[in-house]
């Protein structure tokens, strides 16, 4: 079974989201030809890619701007793949913020806002959108030699409160604090964790744990003092973190008195360090750990227990015969209080699979890069092709599986041998078949007739 088929039959899935067909039908185009244009992935791009250059172009746009249809119902067939390949078992879903760096002053959500790569001396500012992204983390590891790999399930805009000038008047200013309050990152993609529990009770699997890892920035008392049903929360702490553990029965107080860090636990020798298997980077290794339950975050999470798990730095060495170096150790909270270590610690290291997704949307597909600035196109877009992504990732593992088989074109020779297919040789395989179909010489550009082929048919 080839790719191209099993991939048109996702997007087919796509006309229960939209009102009319000719929407589905013109969604489905610019799906493909956003995974298949080469160069700046703009919406002229993709027009002129689909063979409209020289026709009305408004209906291209209207599909985002007008045309009612919601960005989390293009992301069901991967959830219902999941829940088919793994009945058992949390599911585990990872969460992160992102940014989209923009130019145009008419876009109504861009802000300035903190440069993810700007060193720790220096905070450089960057303008753009920011999205929140939440991606089913699926363990291939339990079928064989496989890393995991996140699949994104939601591609949410988180913009920021708009701050009035100076001029503004003091109920302005008041209003704005309060918004700030409402409307932070915290706050909204809370809103998109319950709206996750609410997905997955729909598709019949209310009986599950939602499992959510998360970033250092969502460690904080308004994810872990918020009311989240049937939900579980991992997140990295700070290492100075202040802790303590209940007060003994009988007492007044609500808290021991003597209070300690993750760091001062790490450093603690009457502490043992524990053993547990875990996969990461390509193969099964041993990490140490200790845990301490039952204990309370006064000023996060208040009287919510929680579990600490402090995970030692793992050795490497960066070539055969250098030096043995450290990376950092990890300090992680959680409100699981069931689960075993081990799979928490597994569940966590599968988290990094979402930087991996971040990487593909921003440098292979150039999410983001769109030039459009309604109020409903601009974080429409974005998920679109986010979606896109995602069932087509779907489409190479329900066809070829989870590993790098044959089907896929040969690496250069400079390659190293993969253990699982990227999105570079996903996309190179399915522009292939696509000049298959039309009997193009594979080595050319992916024509218009061909994407309108494979489109409407």
């Amino acid at each position: 079974m080839k790719l191209l088929p099993q991939f048109l039959a996702l997007l087919a899935g796509w006309s229960r989201a939209f009102a009319q067909s000719r929407t589905h039908q013109r969604a489905l185009a610019h799906a493909l030809a956003a995974l298949c244009t080469f160069g700046r992935r703009t919406l002229s791009r993709s027009i002129a890619l689909l063979g409209r250059a020289q026709k009305d172009w408004s209906a291209d746009y209207r599909i985002f701007s007008r045309s009612r249809w919601q960005p989390q119902d293009l992301f069901a067939p991967v959830w219902t793949d999941y829940l088919q390949r793994y009945p058992q078992g949390p599911l585990t879903v990872a969460l992160d913020d992102t940014k989209l760096p923009k130019t145009g002053k008419k876009i109504p959500t861009a802000f300035w806002q903190r440069h993810p790569l700007s060193p720790p001396f220096r905070i450089n500012l960057l303008y753009g959108l920011r999205f929140l992204q939440a991606s089913l983390l699926f363990p291939h590891y339990r079928e064989g030699d496989f890393s995991p790999r996140a699949f994104p399930v939601r591609f949410h805009e988180v913009p920021a409160v708009a701050k009035p000038g100076r001029r503004a008047p003091p109920d302005a200013q008041q209003e704005y604090r309060r918004l700030q309050k409402l409307k932070n990152l915290s706050t909204q993609s809370l809103a998109v964790a319950r709206d996750l529990r609410a997905q997955c009770d729909a598709l019949g699997a209310a009986h599950r744990l939602l499992l959510l890892t998360l970033d250092g920035s969502f460690c904080n008392r308004t994810f872990f003092q918020a009311s989240l049903d049937r939900t579980a929360l991992l997140a990295r702490g700070r290492k100075d973190a202040r802790l303590c553990f209940p007060a003994p029965p009988g007492s007044r107080r609500r808290y021991a008195p003597a209070t300690f860090t993750p760091e001062q636990v790490r450093q603690d020798e009457a502490r043992p360090w524990q053993r547990a298997q875990v996969y990461f980077g390509g193969q099964w290794r041993e990490v140490r750990y200790k845990e301490v339950p039952g204990v309370r975050w006064r000023r996060g999470a208040g009287l919510r227990p929680l579990r600490l798990l402090v995970v030692a730095p793992l050795p490497y060495r960066v070539s055969p015969h250098a030096r043995l170096q450290y990376r950092q150790p990890a300090y992680l909270l959680t409100t699981d209080l069931a689960s075993d270590a081990a799979s928490l610690l597994q569940a966590y290291l599968d988290r990094w699979q979402i930087e991996v997704n971040h990487r593909d949307e921003k440098s292979l597909l150039g999410v983001g890069q769109a030039q459009v600035r309604s109020a409903l196109s601009v974080p429409r877009q974005p998920a679109l092709v986010v979606a896109a992504y995602s069932l087509l990732l779907l489409a190479a593992l329900q066809v070829f599986g989870p590993g790098h088989t044959s089907d896929y074109l040969p690496l250069p020779k400079w390659r190293k041998p993969a253990s699982r297919p990227s999105l570079l040789d996903i996309l190179t395989l399915l522009r292939h078949q696509i000049n298959e179909t039309s009997g193009s010489d594979p080595t050319s550009e992916i024509s218009a007739e061909t994407l309108m082929h494979c489109a409407y048919t």
